[in-house]
């Protein structure tokens, strides 16, 4: 009798929770040992369990980031299993899309899974159609698990409990009750946050004095027994307990604000007064503009930080500036770079771009590249005036024809000699601007002059296309208090300099058109 060949068999296990992993004889063990009777029983069938262990405790199979799965699948790879063994189908994931992903895989390598609970084998047809209906229904169970869960957290916030999480500054949770306590020292500073706010109306200057007091932001522990330690208060955080409903004694849920269980910090009052305060504030606040060309490119030279823009308006008109992120959310300002003007970094950038561009090796390629543009253009003006002959024929031809006519209507005449005299200046304009071309076609001295000053073709640009084409050269610019560094996209200047060309030739075109 001819002896089985050997199939090298990997069992698998999962936990969600690791609640219970600390018993001597767990959920994982369990698992592994249903697994391991099933394999032991197809041993006839050349089944032998390889001794790598693979368990993931505490780990969730709505996604693939689990350290046993990985090492599994590389064990795959290097040829070194045959079939893979799990206690249920879910136990691999719960993830249809990751699961088809896993089978595809596991196809690729020659490699079987087998459910020892619902007796699905790969190697068989019947077993891959039973696996997808099954996978299907899993995730379908995955789907309802989660509905359940947002509908059971929606019901407790309604009823004003505390679901987990961070608690906020000022707060505990209880062990018993599960409830949010106040916790003293910390609640003298959310108190103080709030009556600071009415007297100056400024988060930054409440930070700067918490910071000066010694007062720090939440410190607490994780599940894991992770320690978080606080840090100094910055403008963020102010901000964000000022809009926290929670430190009047409700929760907030989805836009909803609910009566809590919980004792509040702030009176009702006090925290009605800031929120008018806040929002009168808001009112007047001037935020950044929408668009910005140098928008994400610009970072300060002291702090690292990226650069936004802020402005203020002045005798109904509206200036613009830069400020260092980091510096403006901290408590006290300390770097050396105050607001800088957009206006002259934008100036100073399109200045060194002009300066690349003018560069003698550039210059040539830029006059190549017109010279093809010219050509381009004088086609597209051959085309036009065919055209618009083409059309003049035809309405002379309906103009001569109506005229002729017993009984010609006015009013269609006037019509058509109308569109005769608009499409006759159309084509007088084309004859002009290619008759200019051909006696003045585009020379190194204009283009010379085209790329000395970017600042009108810049002008013609809209705020977006500008935006687009600093992101499109620049890779980044450090500003300093008296310098300033940018890193250039030398890859992209040849598209630069075909834009320009085509704008100086087309405004070339027009003005030559309407000369005539």
């Amino acid at each position: 009798m001819e002896a089985k060949k050997i199939q090298r068999c990997a069992c698998y296990t999962r936990k969600s929770h690791e609640r219970g992993l600390e018993q001597s004889y767990n959920s994982l063990d369990a698992q592994r040992e249903a697994t391991e009777n099933y394999i032991a029983s197809q041993k006839l069938n050349g089944w032998q369990l390889i001794p790598e262990r693979y368990d993931d405790g505490g780990f969730s199979g709505g996604n693939m980031e689990r350290p046993a799965l990985k090492r599994l699948l590389a064990d795959v790879k290097a040829g070194k299993i045959d079939i893979i063994c799990v206690y249920k189908l879910d136990r691999l994931s719960r993830s249809l899309l990751d699961f088809m992903t896993l089978a595809e895989m596991l196809e690729q390598y020659n490699v079987s899974f087998v459910s020892v609970t619902q007796d699905i084998n790969t190697s068989t047809s019947a077993g891959r159609m039973m696996l997808n209906i099954l996978m299907t229904f899993a995730q379908f169970e995955r789907e309802i698990l989660a509905e359940r869960i947002l509908n059971s957290v929606a019901g407790a916030k309604k009823r004003g409990k505390y679901c987990g999480g961070v608690p906020p500054l000022g707060y505990y949770v209880s062990g018993k009750s599960k409830k949010l306590v106040i916790k003293k020292e910390e609640a003298e500073a959310v108190r103080l946050i709030f009556e600071l706010y009415l007297k100056y109306g400024s988060p930054k200057k409440i930070a700067a004095e918490l910071n000066q007091k010694g007062y720090r932001t939440k410190s607490w522990t994780s599940q894991k027994g992770n320690f978080r330690a606080g840090t100094e208060f910055n403008t963020s955080h102010i901000y964000r307990i000022l809009a926290n409903p929670v430190y009047t004694g409700k929760v907030h849920h989805k836009g909803n604000v609910y009566q809590g269980e919980h004792q509040a910090i702030v009176p009702a009052d006090l925290w009605e007064k800031v929120q008018a305060l806040v929002k009168s504030n808001n009112c007047g606040e001037r935020k950044s503009p929408s668009i910005n060309s140098l928008k994400g490119l610009v970072r300060c030279g002291y702090c690292g930080g990226i650069m936004t823009t802020t402005y203020t308006i002045l005798r109904n008109r509206r200036y613009s500036y830069l400020l260092c992120s980091k510096d403006y959310k901290r408590g006290k300002s300390i770097c050396p770079l105050k607001r800088v003007p957009v206006g002259d970094v934008e100036k100073a950038v399109l200045h060194q771009l002009g300066a690349l561009l003018r560069a003698p090796t550039l210059l040539a390629n830029t006059y190549s590249i017109a010279k093809e543009k010219e050509i381009v253009v004088k086609k597209e003006l051959e085309k036009q005036q065919k055209e618009l002959c083409s059309a003049l024929d035809d309405l002379r031809e309906k103009f001569y024809s109506e005229s002729g006519k017993s009984n010609p209507k006015d009013k269609e005449l006037l019509n058509c000699q109308d569109e005769m005299m608009r499409v006759n200046q159309e084509l007088l304009d084309v004859d002009c601007c290619m008759k200019r071309m051909k006696t003045a076609p585009i020379s190194e001295k204009d283009i010379i002059g085209a790329l000395s000053d970017l600042e009108p073709f810049w002008e013609e640009l809209f705020p977006g296309e500008q935006q687009h084409l600093m992101n499109l050269l620049i890779d980044n610019i450090v500003i300093y208090k008296d310098s300033m560094k940018m890193e250039i996209k030398t890859d992209s200047i040849t598209a630069l300099v075909s834009d320009i060309v085509s704008y100086e030739l087309t405004k070339e075109k027009h003005e030559y058109g309407h000369k005539g």
